[in-house]
């Protein structure tokens, strides 16, 4: 990442600030244990979103064990302000705490530097291996070629893959090596500069869009190899006007290429986005003419999660420790948002288009004050962290896991195709984020005995 990207967070609009994202939080933990404790502080004003409680038909699925260990015993340590109901085990208060207020990650651009020499290989511990289950929809996003991609390929178990290395070539070979795996492509970013959206003209901006765009999604080397396409990356709406911009710029898009039968893969809106200055999801009504044109042709709607320190963080599943199972009830403010989106806006609308995850995985940077090491980034950063909660010692294999129970949570949807790992053969300065080595190897095993049929 350069100083441009590092301090993309700080040019966010205030309001959405990763502080107050936990600040809210937290202020939200310590209202809600006093007032447990009867101490006379005011109750804080809930949100006005619906409970989330599961309903009682909801069934917890187990995430399998891949690493080493067995799964500990005992109570794990509360990081979250979960208050159960009285008489009620802490197992069975799967509520949803009112969102915190945040700011958009920093988008993952890759850097033009070279790609340093790989560490002496150390040895491999033997992990316990996945037994056999359903189809995976888990997929990797990649940025250059790499071996290992193809060894991940021949598992037949990849159901989506995200590229940015547009060689004719390799996006051939990953159709040979799995025919099945879905292709979403985009422009390099070294050739697309950010999207702004407060001076975006949309209807002449997507025209040139698909201009630049056609030498690639058109060509006849590429085109038969290539299931859709993004556009920019994690645009973030300061406000309606510029949601309704964005909107009819993916429309149009959509539109353009829609007519010479390429797909648009919209949205692409970054962790915990869009989100409106006064309740969660409105500015996803702006966005409503960009979903229909999607639907009229065939489009997918493109969404990124992430969380940290584990993938559970803020969902209806933290502090439940190392295995804590999903079920189609569960749900979240960072992973498992997706889940709110559909069931609150696009399926009561009739428009629950299919969904990709174009990016997913651990990322530190979804707030500064959430739980684990303050400068920790990618998944590397976290295994120490991991390992001293009960997570699981082999870092790679506790990473494994928990996208595995991410997983999961995919496989109870039938609208979602599949999602991206962030990262396989990722770009320099976002090696924290790499799962090339010892967690593809586990998650090849995994994916081999989670294939379709």
């Amino acid at each position: 990442m350069n100083e441009e990207e590092l301090t993309l967070s700080s040019t966010m609009p205030p309001k959405r600030s990763r502080r107050r994202f936990l600040v809210g939080a937290a202020g939200g933990l310590s209202a809600l244990v006093a007032a447990a404790c009867g101490k006379s502080q005011p109750t804080p004003t809930p949100s006005p979103l619906p409970s989330l409680t599961p309903t009682s038909t909801a069934t917890a699925t187990q995430v399998a064990q891949s690493s080493l260990l067995a799964p500990p015993q005992g109570a794990y340590e509360s990081r979250m302000p979960w208050i159960a109901s009285e008489g009620s085990a802490l197992a069975d208060a799967q509520v949803l705490i009112p969102e915190p207020s945040m700011t958009p990650t920093p988008p993952k651009l890759p850097t033009a530097t070279p790609t340093p020499e790989p560490p002496t290989p150390t040895p491999t511990p033997q992990a316990t291996p996945f037994p056999p289950g359903p189809p995976s929809k888990l997929g990797v996003l990649v940025t250059r070629n790499d071996p290992q991609i193809f060894d991940l390929l021949d598992s037949k178990g990849v159901a989506v893959l995200k590229t940015l290395e547009l060689d004719a070539n390799f996006v051939k070979q990953v159709k040979q090596h799995s025919p099945n795996t879905r292709v979403v492509a985009r422009m390099p970013d070294a050739d697309l500069a950010q999207v702004e959206l407060s001076t975006l003209d949309p209807i002449p901006a997507a025209q040139a869009y698909v201009e630049r765009l056609l030498p690639y999604a058109d060509d006849g080397n590429r085109r038969p190899y290539i299931d859709g396409w993004e556009s920019y990356n994690e645009p973030v709406a300061g406000n309606s006007d510029e949601m309704k911009k964005w909107a009819d710029f993916e429309a149009e898009r959509t539109r353009l290429l829609g007519d010479r039968g390429i797909r648009s893969v919209i949205g692409n809106f970054g962790t915990g986005q869009p989100s409106g200055p006064n309740e969660p999801f409105e500015m996803w009504q702006q966005f409503l003419p960009a979903i229909q044109a999607a639907q009229q042709y065939d489009g997918w709607l493109g969404l990124h999660e992430y969380s940290a320190p584990t993938m559970y963080y803020l969902t209806t599943r933290d502090n439940m420790g190392r295995y804590p199972g999903v079920s189609s009830s569960d749900t979240g403010w960072l992973t498992l948002r997706y889940r709110q989106v559909y069931d609150q806006i696009l399926s009561p609308q009739g428009l629950a288009i299919p969904l990709v995850m174009t990016e997913l995985g651990v990322d530190g940077m979804v707030g500064a004050n959430r739980p684990g090491p303050t400068d920790a980034r990618g998944w590397h950063h976290f295994q120490k962290y991991w390992a001293d909660n009960n997570y699981g010692l082999w870092g790679p294999g506790a990473y494994i896991e928990q996208l595995v129970w991410y997983d999961q949570a995919m496989q109870q949807n039938d609208y979602v195709l599949g999602g991206c790992i962030y990262a396989m053969a990722g770009s320099a300065s976002w090696e924290s984020y790499d799962i090339l080595g010892d967690a593809a190897r586990v998650l090849q095993q995994y994916l081999q005995v989670h294939a379709p049929a």
